[in-house]
């Protein structure tokens, strides 16, 4: 099947279930929340060597937010519940409450919930009081008080949803990827937790070579320069370079919406040979989204 005239594979993408919950940051400023928001979203691109994955969901305008002021949601994801609360106790407090002017809100509304206990940083100082009908804590700190929900909601979510772009050159790749990124940030409770939303250095389960200390390694049948040094390479003739997308999500539709609206960026880029997924069998996780399930409608006539 072609999209836009690029080959969509017969294949599809495999995902695992997590724990999801998201925080809502406001600021002064747009750009004093979206610091914040990188900083407490950062080390955290995938589970394999980090405490959680994390990132931006969506922007959040003044009249949507408890104080009026602009805001930025971000997500953080883990297959255990325990991780997710322990890492939104470390990211909101090292990383949130340090940055000027911010003030933190649950940003999930669900049955299950965790607990966020911050205020004892006030030192008895600490005083409880209500922002927009939230009932909140407000922290003596340097600059005034900051303002904190210490309930967050939590619920069952998807991480691992994936795409490949293999394009004719570095250049031609990597404008594919930006597209698709692009495109999947209007698709909220979705984040792309790598560098800008990009895989660069796609791996495998297992090191061969390195088995003793290496859980994971290079995804060396998808390494362009690698084609003509193994037998089993997976890169077609004339791929130069190679990106991979993932996203985590709220659950399975906005996984699959995402993933179409990527994808379809990328197949307008020019130079894009390929689309492809990667998946594990069956053995990663339950969730298999299906590229020529979710493209079918936007197959080219032959």
């Amino acid at each position: 099947m072609k999209v836009n005239g690029v080959t969509i594979d017969d294949t599809y993408a495999e995902a695992f279930p997590v724990y999801a919950s998201r925080v809502l940051i406001t600021a002064a400023t747009t750009a004093l929340a979206e610091t914040a928001a990188l900083v407490a979203t950062g080390f955290a691109t995938s589970v394999i060597g980090c405490s959680a994955e994390a990132g931006i969901d969506r922007y959040v305008l003044p009249n949507e937010t408890p104080d009026g002021r602009p805001g930025v949601m971000i997500m953080v994801v883990h297959p255990s519940k325990k991780q997710v609360k322990s890492n939104l106790v470390e990211r909101v407090s090292e990383c949130v409450l340090t940055a000027a002017t911010t003030a933190v809100f649950n940003g999930l509304d669900s049955e299950e919930t965790v607990p966020v206990k911050i205020h004892y940083f006030g030192d008895g100082y600490e005083y409880q009081t209500s922002v927009g009908g939230r009932s909140v804590w407000a922290i003596p700190i340097l600059e005034g008080d900051f303002i904190c929900e210490e309930t967050y909601g939590v619920q069952k979510g998807v991480a691992g949803g994936n795409f490949f772009i293999y394009g004719d050159s570095q250049g031609s790749a990597l404008l594919a990827a930006q597209a698709a990124v692009d495109a999947i940030k209007s698709v909220e409770g979705t984040i792309t937790p790598f560098p800008g939303g990009i895989v660069a250095s796609g791996s495998k389960v297992g090191c061969p070579t390195y088995s003793t200390f290496m859980k994971a390694s290079t995804h060396h049948r998808l390494a362009p320069t690698l084609r003509e040094k193994v037998p089993d390479s997976y890169v077609p003739e004339g791929v130069k370079s190679i990106y991979e997308i993932v996203i985590c999500g709220l659950n399975e539709e906005v996984i699959t919406e995402a993933m179409k609206r990527g994808m379809l960026a990328a197949t307008h880029a020019a130079g894009i040979m390929v689309i492809s997924a990667g998946n594990y069998g069956g053995e990663l996780g339950p969730f298999k989204f299906h590229l020529h399930e979710i493209l079918r409608e936007y197959a080219d006539n032959e």
